[in-house]
């Protein structure tokens, strides 16, 4: 059975946070490269948008999590520990935050993107035109990059679609240019 398909299956064809039943797909909690029905849900645009993008972030539409952060599955509380640590400042999802419990390595993997991080402590990481670049986003690079244990060279013009962040290291992403795997340094790729 597909992924999508058990994901649907569990969550009854709709977002397994907010309840919406339109523009559903699979998410894949990043960091987590792979999809596996432990490190993945079933959610809506809005969701997937605002989870993706801070700056569309609707404090109300996250009321939601105050049902979905029970939920038995890791992935569903994971995005939902994420999108309260986020929206803390005002006042209720902090609340929230207060009465979920995870054990260690689960509260690990929900702190690997930085959420939930002071502000003046969070790593920023920023293209050559000091654009902030978020997990997920795509980026193309601006000059040829030989890639190091390998004959690979990454040609200017490549685009490098659903990046990871360090989060050790404000000028290191990763992704993928064709098969493989690579590691960048953000001053040689401008956000798309």
């Amino acid at each position: 059975m597909s992924l999508e398909r058990e994901l649907k299956k569990r969550s009854d064809s709709k977002c397994e946070l907010c309840t919406n039943d339109e523009n559903l797909q699979v998410y894949v909690v990043p960091p987590s490269k792979t999809e596996s029905l432990d490190k993945a849900l079933m959610a809506c645009g809005t969701c997937v948008d605002q989870i993706e993008n801070p700056d569309n972030t609707d404090a109300n539409h996250w009321r939601c999590l105050n049902d979905s952060m029970w939920s038995e599955h890791q992935a569903v509380q994971v995005i939902a520990w994420r999108m309260l640590s986020r929206l803390r400042k005002d006042g209720w999802p902090q609340d929230l935050l207060d009465m979920m419990y995870f054990e260690e390595d689960i509260l690990e993997f929900a702190k690997a993107t930085g959420e939930g991080e002071d502000d003046t402590d969070k790593i920023v990481h920023r293209d050559v035109n000091g654009v902030i670049l978020q997990t997920g986003d795509s980026v193309v690079l601006i000059k040829d990059l030989k890639v190091k244990g390998s004959s690979l060279v990454a040609k200017q013009g490549t685009a490098v679609r659903r990046i990871s962040l360090d989060h050790e290291n404000a000028e290191f992403i990763e992704g993928k240019v064709g098969p493989t795997q690579i590691v960048i340094i953000t001053k040689y790729v401008k956000k798309l």
